[in-house]
């Protein structure tokens, strides 16, 4: 009875140690599968969560709008074959000399003029010579537009160079306003409107206002004549025909002119292997243009047409400017004992 109960207990523990191996087993498996299920699920949901955390694209500003290009000459197209029979040296390497460095101290004799330059007469014409170059019309007029059309010089709103003037600005005073102009299709139906400016008729600037100093340097013993600006003149006439009489349109400083003057040639009808440039020009004084103001017994800043009694008389004012020249030799003139 002993051993028999023994087997059957020994047997009921075997029986009991397989189920619970297999139980552990079943228990195993169904934890993976959960655990499987879980991370699926989190996987789905987390994907929509990473697509709406995604950044969102922003469309980029438009660009600003271009600035207008106002040209003020017209292009003049180049030569594709050499214009000339002979070997002509290229002017585009042609510097200003520097100028003689004056001392404060050693001017004894120092004073402003505004001079007015006239095209009309025969010795300015060359600053009405209308032929077309390389380098643009060899008006005076038109190098000076194409130097600011460049950006080569600044333009002034004044005589004493305070007030730059922008490109827009030039194109108003040269051209006008700009003034709406119809457009018809080819059935000439009005289709609308544009604004456009007068074309500038380049010969209707004919005069020019030269500020200028001329300064004794004791050291040298010599009388010197330094331009400082140009000014191109304008008749100013309004739309109901009211002429409002000459204007300055801009002022241009003169020594930041000289290298490009200095790379355009002057027309000389009379001898053509004398040219030369237009900064030489100005420097050996090779203009006509009378005196219109000066800061000699002018405590009051006139123009010489503003003197009292002068003012009808144009005779008398150009008397006074040369009245003016001469006291300015005879200055000099005195200096020397013989």
């Amino acid at each position: 009875m002993n051993t028999s109960s023994l087997k059957y207990f020994l047997l009921v523990l075997g029986f009991l140690a397989i189920t619970d191996v297999t139980i552990a087993q079943k228990s195993r498996k169904s934890t993976k599968r959960t655990a499987k299920t879980k991370t699926k699920a989190n996987v789905q949901e987390s994907a929509p969560t990473a697509v709406e955390s995604a950044p969102v694209a922003v469309s980029a500003p438009p660009p600003p709008p271009a600035p207008a290009n106002d040209t003020l000459v017209k292009p003049v197209k180049k030569s594709l074959r050499p214009d000339y029979a002979v070997e002509v040296m290229s002017m585009n390497d042609r510097t200003p000399l520097n100028y003689e460095y004056l001392r404060a101290d050693d001017a004894v004799y120092r004073h402003k003029l505004m001079r007015e330059l006239d095209c009309r007469e025969k010795m300015n014409l060359p600053f009405m010579h209308s032929a077309d170059a390389d380098n643009g019309n060899q008006r005076f007029i038109s190098i000076l537009l194409q130097a600011l059309q460049d950006s080569l010089v600044t333009a002034f709103a004044d005589e004493r160079f305070t007030t730059p003037m922008t490109k827009s600005e030039i194109s108003r005073m040269v051209a006008g306003d700009e003034i709406e102009v119809p457009l018809y299709d080819s059935l000439g139906v009005n289709i609308g409107s544009q604004k456009k400016r007068n074309e500038v008729n380049l010969d209707s600037f004919y005069r020019y206002h030269l500020k200028e100093e001329v300064i004794f340097d004791k050291e040298s013993s010599r009388l010197f004549w330094r331009i400082l600006g140009i000014a191109p003149v304008k008749n100013i006439v309004t739309s109901s025909g009211v002429d409002l009489g000459a204007s300055e349109l801009f002022w241009v400083y003169y020594p930041d002119l000289r290298p490009i003057l200095s790379k355009y040639e002057v027309y000389n009808g009379k001898n053509f292997s004398g040219r030369m440039s237009w900064e030489e020009l100005f420097e050996n004084r090779m203009f006509s243009a009378r005196i219109i103001k000066t800061s000699m017994d002018n405590p009051r800043d006139y123009l010489i047409k503003n003197y009292p009694g002068l003012s009808e008389n144009t005779l008398l004012q150009l008397f006074e400017g040369e009245n003016v020249k001469e006291k300015i030799l005879n200055y000099e003139q005195d200096l020397w004992s013989y």
